[in-house]
């Protein structure tokens, strides 16, 4: 075990340790955030944008700390869910060439796609597992854990302007002939659903306790059972969300006819459609020269940033009982006053 890890098992041993000798309070309660949201890809030439998200969920939380003591020990465990959107844009002009096709004369040409303007938005829902550890003390308190994403629709709405050109050996480029499959600035609009991998993200939440704190034992006046906090969080992602579904290549489906009797049918062979591939940018390989295929980034991590509000309800105790009275005790007590003593 290396020695960073084994500081680390030693501090959460000392936590729970004091934990189980300290004074122990039980709350459940719910929890919403809102925040800005985006997928960041790692040696990519495609340059991400902040998107907007929000959830919801429901925790269980232990607070451990010496009696009528302003700092107390955190654990949180809970379950949620949220839902967010962000996108993508392309930093540069993007060519593929598929060479050696024919064309209806029978002549070898290369047919050649320019994809400009592209943008790739996603729309995501997950399911939230967090498991945080902190502490507060009087109205201060933070929490650092973990928070496990679990991807259960995720969606990708595709946009770019597409150009398309015929390069032969023997003759001048054909562009702009519909005919053909020659096309200048056409529009492409797609969706396609995606997938996305487990996301383990590392957390960070600072924030404060809501309502009227005393200086000397950290409670409200009077003491509630209710808690309520805000508070400002980040979640980086430690884990890379590539989709399993990667392939080649580009499709620009919605600007074909290959309905043979439209007026504008496409006349060029339709191996050329059947070879240009959809994807979103995330399910999208790059080619090389060589036509070799790599994915368009190294490695895509989650980041979150935003507001988090939290409410704590503190589930009833077992108390010993200081001055009592029963059956047994008040027909006893009433010749000593009434009243039994019990520790």
């Amino acid at each position: 075990m290396k020695k960073h890890q084994t500081y680390l098992v030693l501090l959460i041993a000392v936590l729970f340790s004091g934990a189980i000798q300290a004074k122990v309070n039980n709350y459940v309660g719910a929890y919403g955030f809102v925040g800005e949201w985006t997928l960041r890809p790692v040696e990519s030439d495609y340059r991400p944008s902040l998107g907007v998200a929000g959830g919801a969920g429901f925790l269980y939380e232990l607070q451990a700390g010496k009696a009528y003591h302003p700092a107390r020990f955190l654990f949180d465990v809970g379950v949620g869910a949220w839902g967010g959107m962000t996108s993508y844009a392309q930093s540069s002009d993007m060519t593929v060439e598929l060479f050696n096709q024919l064309d209806l004369q029978g002549d070898r040409f290369d047919y050649v796609y320019e994809v400009k303007n592209r943008h790739d938005q996603y729309k995501n829902v997950s399911i939230q597992v967090p498991i945080l550890f902190g502490f507060h003390y009087h109205r201060f308190y933070m929490m650092a854990g973990a928070k496990i994403n679990t991807a259960i629709f995720t969606k990708a709405y595709t946009s770019a302007d597409i150009t398309t050109y015929g390069r032969y050996a023997d003759i001048p480029e054909l562009r702009n002939m519909p005919d053909y499959q020659f096309f200048n600035d056409a529009k492409l609009n797609g969706s396609a659903r995606t997938s996305l991998k487990l996301d383990v993200n590392l957390s960070l939440e600072v924030g404060g306790r809501l309502g009227i704190v005393t200086e000397a034992s950290g409670y409200d006046v009077p003491k509630r059972t209710i808690e309520c906090r805000l508070a400002g969080f980040i979640d980086y992602g430690l884990t890379d969300l590539h989709s399993n579904e990667t392939k080649a290549g580009f499709t620009a489906p919605d600007i074909y006819d290959t309905n043979p009797s439209s007026p504008s049918y496409v006349y060029q062979t339709t191996s050329m459609v059947d070879n240009l591939q959809v994807n979103d940018i995330m399910s999208t390989a790059k080619i090389n020269a060589d036509g070799s295929t790599v994915p368009f980034a190294k490695a895509v991590n989650n980041l979150m940033v935003g507001i988090k509000f939290t409410v704590l309800f503190q589930l009833p105790e077992d108390k010993k009982c200081v001055i009592c009275q029963d059956a047994y005790g008040s027909s006893v007590g009433r010749s000593r006053g009434g009243v039994k003593y019990e520790e």
